[in-house]
């Protein structure tokens, strides 16, 4: 399962603080050209949230997140983080928990969930209430092929700290490339202004 959730959820878990400011400036990017945007918030805030706050959103909230966000990433491993994440997400009507969600859905242990029933579950988020993996959709089935032809493509994450450096160097490069694009727009648009005054 937490390899479904990364691919899906959160592709540099391993490698953030608990924020992602590439996920976050694409969240934004898709607001200002008004297409749908998808959600910013990594798996240590979803964590966080789901463990310490309260369901009605709000600003005050959202304050508190962060806050056992910077919590969690600095007294936890990862490893812990995930497993809480994967023990206490609502993946169903009153479903909490991958190990519920096998037994429900495929009447099994979450340890022996295929590759396909990982993706199937997985998929249902962020609507878990309106969406049964048991009995996918076609849009489900699409979104769940997707998610396994990402785990098949990013292989196994490790929790080890040689590997989780790996992916600190990815997201850091990633960071890095996003800057330099905000740069170039920056630039263009301000010459774009500079045309119009003359």
């Amino acid at each position: 399962m937490y390899r479904a959730a990364i691919v899906s959820e959160d592709n540099y878990f391993l490698g953030h603080r608990g924020f992602d400011v590439v996920a976050l400036n694409t969240v934004m990017e898709e607001r200002k050209s008004g297409r749908r945007h998808r959600g910013g918030s990594t798996i240590s805030q979803q964590t966080a949230k789901n463990v310490f706050c309260w369901p009605k959103s709000s600003w005050v909230r959202k304050g508190v997140e962060t806050y056992f966000t910077f919590l969690i990433e600095t007294f936890w491993s990862k490893e812990r983080i995930m497993e809480v994440y994967l023990n206490v997400i609502e993946m169903g009507p009153g479903i909490y928990g991958s190990e519920k969600a096998a037994q429900t859905y495929f009447n099994c242990h979450a340890s022996q969930l295929t590759a396909h029933q990982a993706a199937l579950i997985t998929a249902c988020y962020p609507s878990p209430q309106k969406r049964n993996p048991a009995k996918p959709t076609p849009y489900l089935l699409g979104r769940a092929a997707n998610i396994e032809a990402k785990m098949a493509k990013y292989g196994t994450p490790k929790f080890t700290e040689e590997y989780c450096a790996r992916v600190r160097d990815r997201y850091m490069l990633a960071v890095v490339k996003m800057k330099i694009r905000q740069k170039k727009s920056s630039s263009a648009t301000k010459k774009k202004n500079t045309k119009k005054q003359r």
